[in-house]
């Protein structure tokens, strides 16, 4: 298993910019449990490493899946590299397509919070970016972190997710598991 890493913007309800308020956002997404999103979706949770695309050595660390950049680089040192200034974020462990339950790996410092569907672009979160695919899951499938807690159900969801809506770009996903550590960015 490959573990990689990013540092994202905290969305909580202590979030009030660009347009897309905590509350506008939980009525818009009816995820009224949430108590924050720790997604791997950009245009929520922003990432906050910003890597120099002009120095060959920073594509050293930028993961890559053909043709797509990930939002996720190789080394915990180049993100703190990277690292754009937020009083508050969340520094993330991932692994994309894990072959087993993750919620048993204990990663030191970090906590299990779920997995993530992420588009093939690694963009959109089908699960908090899409308004919704309510005959392949509903608000209650999520965590209270808006992810999946559960292995299974997340493989089952990514593969209902396609063959309920295979017209629909955001529905041909990744299963990303997500740990967040405890104490970093906090």
């Amino acid at each position: 298993m490959t573990f990689l890493h990013t540092a994202r913007g905290v969305y909580d309800n202590t979030y009030d910019e660009d347009g897309m308020s905590w509350k506008k956002y939980i009525e818009w997404s009816k995820l009224t449990h949430l108590t924050e999103l720790v997604s791997l979706d950009g245009m929520l949770n922003e990432i906050l490493v910003e890597p120099d695309y002009d120095n060959a050595e920073d594509w050293e660390y930028i993961h890559v899946v053909e043709p797509y950049q990930t939002g996720f680089f190789t080394t915990l040192e180049f993100i703190f590299k990277r690292l754009q200034a937020k009083d508050r974020f969340n520094l993330l462990t991932i692994t994309i397509e894990p072959d087993k339950d993750c919620s048993e790996i204990n990663l030191e410092n970090y906590e299990f919070v779920g997995y993530d569907l992420l588009d093939k672009d690694f963009n959109i979160s089908a699960l908090s970016n899409c308004g919704g695919f309510d005959e392949t899951f509903l608000p209650n499938d999520l965590n209270e972190k808006g992810l999946i807690s559960d292995f299974s159900k997340a493989y089952d969801i990514k593969k209902r997710l396609l063959e309920n809506n295979p017209d629909e770009d955001h529905a041909d996903t990744n299963v990303i598991a997500v740990w967040r550590h405890k104490t970093i960015g906090r």
